[in-house]
């Protein structure tokens, strides 16, 4: 049976979602907690690999198994061998065809910035602390410019994987809820650290460093050196998989 898994966690331990060689990492954990069910090790695919320090509200992934345990018992399991800081939420069966990532139709990420004067220490790794003020105006009229399909290949970090760079943005704003300010991009797809990016280019709109009416230039130039700086990854969270 393949079975999807919906998962949340705080990114601040990990070495981002994939599995690597010298950092622990948020699928380890989960493929530990699942071989200490099943007694054998499933191999965990998860919708997107994210960085360092980036935390999911919704991550989704799927693993197969021979044999079947109810959804809810899995759930139960999970949480009890799982560490506090990833909780499994959901468990299901689905289609032997289904896959986490290329089954995906498109991904919301919201970017929490903590615009105070003081910084405030229950936010701490949990938002990007900017002191000054930042002009929510401003950064709208940019970051509404990147609505549609583009290549944004200015947008994205030398250390991409993959060759087409361009995506459709269907969404993509900013709101001011109290001291934070929060940030959505929705879109078909995301290059490596595009939202970053773009988040880190929106403050540096704010700071009238580059123009708000600059996105599709940045965007023809296809220069990553065009667009902003690289927000920190700990204000980025996976909100919501679109299937």
């Amino acid at each position: 049976m393949r079975y999807l898994l919906t998962i949340s966690y705080l990114g601040t331990a990990y070495h981002g979602w994939q599995v690597q060689p010298n950092g622990v990492t948020v699928q380890e954990k989960v493929q530990d907690a699942l071989e200490k069910i099943y007694k054998f090790r499933p191999n965990v695919t998860g919708c997107s690999r994210t960085d360092a320090g980036v935390h999911a509200l919704e991550f989704c992934c799927h693993f197969d198994a021979e044999y079947i345990i109810r959804e809810d018992k899995i759930v139960s399991a999970l949480n009890s061998y799982l560490p506090d800081d990833i909780s499994a939420n959901e468990c299901k069966i689905v289609d032997s065809n289904f896959h986490a990532r290329y089954s995906a139709k498109g991904k919301n990420y919201i970017y929490k910035i903590y615009n105070s004067t003081t910084p405030n220490p229950f936010v701490f790794n949990r938002s990007w602390h900017v002191s000054r003020r930042l002009d929510v105006d401003k950064m709208n009229c940019f970051l509404s410019s990147l609505v549609g399909t583009h290549d944004f290949v200015a947008f994205s970090s030398s250390g991409r994987t993959v060759e087409d760079t361009v995506r459709t943005i269907t969404e993509c704003k900013a709101e001011k809820k109290g001291d934070f300010i929060e940030i959505s991009v929705t879109a078909d797809g995301f290059l490596y650290n595009m939202v970053r990016i773009i988040v880190g280019t929106a403050v540096n709109v704010s700071d009238n460093k580059i123009s708000e009416d600059s996105a599709l230039d940045i965007i023809r130039s296809k220069d990553r050196n065009m667009a902003g700086i690289t927000a920190p990854p700990y204000g980025l969270f996976l909100n919501k998989v679109i299937y």
